[in-house]
């Protein structure tokens, strides 16, 4: 039971984060994205701090709180990095190869830090990463592949897969904890960032409400997250979760109208099969 719910916590974090990006993406096309991701990170600590007063976890150690305050640094900084990718105008290339390798660091880790899976999972969280693959990838638009745009990548790829990794090793006793000094540790980063950068801190009304959903999603999906991987597998629940472009794909259909390219529809059978793989 344990195994099965798990995996739909981590399927739901999956769909909470696409939508957070989703919002997060739009805001970001009227604005520098240090402000959204600031404003994103402020947003979640009302959220984060309404369910320890609810929940009423108990105090953390200090391990725990060191632990998230590393993955909220980590989270950030793949962000600063993957924005940066993405401002070169290569959507095709940083996208695809940053949510694969998101995915694919907690897998590998976690086959070290973490007891192992039966082959039957293991495939799954395989076919998970091709699937993420296949589900993010946009047209190329005949951008050319540097060498610079692959490191950008693959670096935020790396982060955000530390994050995975990191946030994972703190206890279930800390409840939610860890989640907030990673979001104060991380809105304190993105402000300093932007005071040394002088990046204005000023928004409009649309772009600010567009931030403080994708931090309120951002959280959420945290949160499900924390509870999949600590009643799972890293190197399952993390690929799972990392699932995110797949309702990212869909909400750019119903808002937006973009049609589903053929390679995504691929990508959304194999993320199909690698959930039946994974529940077995």
């Amino acid at each position: 039971m344990a195994h099965v719910l798990s995996l739909v916590f981590a399927v739901t974090s999956a769909l909470i984060w696409g939508a957070g990006d989703f919002a997060g993406g739009k805001a970001s096309q009227r604005t520098n994205s240090f402000g959204i991701a600031l404003v994103a990170e402020l947003a979640g600590i009302p959220l984060v701090i309404g369910w320890l007063l609810v929940t009423r976890p108990g105090l953390p150690t200090v391990a725990d709180l060191a632990w998230g305050a590393a993955a909220g640094v980590l989270g950030n900084a793949g962000l600063v990095v993957f924005y940066r990718g993405l401002a070169g105008g290569a959507m095709s290339i940083v996208a695809p190869l940053t949510a694969t390798t998101t995915a694919a660091v907690p897998l590998l880790l976690g086959l070290v830090l973490d007891r192992r899976p039966s082959a039957l999972a293991f495939g799954g969280a395989v076919l998970a990463v091709v699937a993420i693959t296949l589900v993010s990838a946009g047209p190329s638009g005949g951008v050319k592949l540097s060498r610079g745009l692959v490191v950008a990548a693959l670096t935020a790829g790396v982060l955000f897969g530390g994050y995975f990794t990191l946030i994972a090793q703190t206890s279930h006793e800390s409840g939610m904890w860890p989640l907030l000094s990673g979001r104060v540790v991380g809105a304190v980063g993105l402000l300093a960032a932007m005071r040394l950068m002088r990046l204005p801190l000023a928004m409009d009304r649309s772009s600010l409400g567009l931030a403080s959903t994708a931090g309120a999603f951002d959280v959420t999906a945290n949160a499900f997250y924390l509870m999949a991987v600590r009643d799972g597998m890293l190197s399952i629940t993390a690929p799972i979760a990392s699932l995110y472009p797949v309702s990212t794909v869909f909400l750019a259909m119903a808002v937006d109208r973009e049609r589903m390219r053929p390679l995504q529809i691929t990508g959304l059978g194999l993320a199909a099969a690698a959930l039946v793989l994974t529940a077995a």
